[in-house]
């Protein structure tokens, strides 16, 4: 396989996909470059990539670019966990004020924009804001943070801030459309396809491989998930539980559910069809 640039969202959401390839479980000659959500987003759209999860709203507004690896997504069936709003009262009662959202992600901000428009009828004000949650929370009503910060901050609000409101995304959005959230999908260049289609066949293969090594060996994965978090174990395997990276009917009805709201909310400018390998 000729070498290939592979993004690696670095949050514990991933370590299921990509603990086979890190570990040389399976002989591939790819070179991993790790980095949040945004920034893989960003080095793929530029050609910095030729693989990469990305943040579903980005394959929205770029979907003549890119197509969709089958079978794999990030997604979950109502509560998350790592996609959290703290907040100094509950989400409803946030009319007129602020709230800073993190930097390092862009499909959970479309999200959290949909919830408070469609689902809890609030106006808010949002600001970009680095993922510190003390810093967020000193300028601001809420926060929205992602990934390993946000089930980390959790933890340190458990144990020192009861009074801070916690507000999981993933199961306000099960509420809301009674669908899962699919919150990325891995993707290749569409030009790449076009001119290199036996590579995108093997990379296709390849990652449902690692991702059948990874569920196969959750010992490993919490292992890892711990070493890199210091989470408790029990914590990493109930959200090993969580994760899904699958992309069945459900998670495309799913998906396409998230654009309609996008749509609705003229975040993206059309209705948006999937287009993925092999279909």
């Amino acid at each position: 396989m000729t070498r290939l640039r592979v993004g690696q969202v670095e949050y514990l959401n991933c370590i299921p996909v990509y603990h086979a390839l890190e570990d040389g479980l399976l002989d591939a000659d790819i070179e991993l470059i790790k980095g949040p959500p945004t920034k893989l987003n960003n080095m793929f759209l530029n050609g910095e990539l030729d693989i990469t999860p990305i943040s579903s709203i980005e394959y929205a507004k770029y979907k003549d670019k890119c197509i969709i690896i089958p079978n794999m997504s990030i997604s979950a069936d109502g509560n998350v966990e790592s996609i959290l709003l703290f907040s100094h009262c509950p989400p409803t009662e946030l009319e007129g004020k602020t709230v800073n959202v993190t930097t390092s992600s862009a499909t959970s901000v479309v999200l959290l924009r949909i919830l408070f428009e469609h689902y809890y009828h609030v106006q808010v004000e949002f600001h970009r804001s680095e993922p510190n949650l003390d810093a967020m929370l000193a300028s601001a009503d809420a926060a929205l943070l992602i990934g390993d910060d946000a089930m980390l901050a959790h933890q340190a609000v458990m144990q020192n801030k009861p009074d801070i409101n916690v507000t999981d995304l993933g199961k306000e959005w099960k509420n809301f459309t009674g669908e899962k959230m699919v919150y990325a999908v891995w993707v290749v260049h569409a030009e790449l396809a076009e001119n290199n289609p036996e590579i995108v066949e093997q990379i296709s293969r390849l990652f449902n491989q690692a991702k059948a090594i990874g569920l196969a060996n959750r010992d490993d994965l919490v292992n890892k998930g711990h070493k890199r978090s210091h989470l408790p174990h029990s914590l990493l395997n109930h959200y090993f539980d969580t994760i899904h990276h699958d992309l069945g009917e459900s998670e495309r009805r799913a998906l396409l559910t998230y654009y309609d709201y996008a749509y609705k909310s003229g975040i993206i400018e059309e209705r948006i069809k999937l287009t993925i390998w092999g279909e």
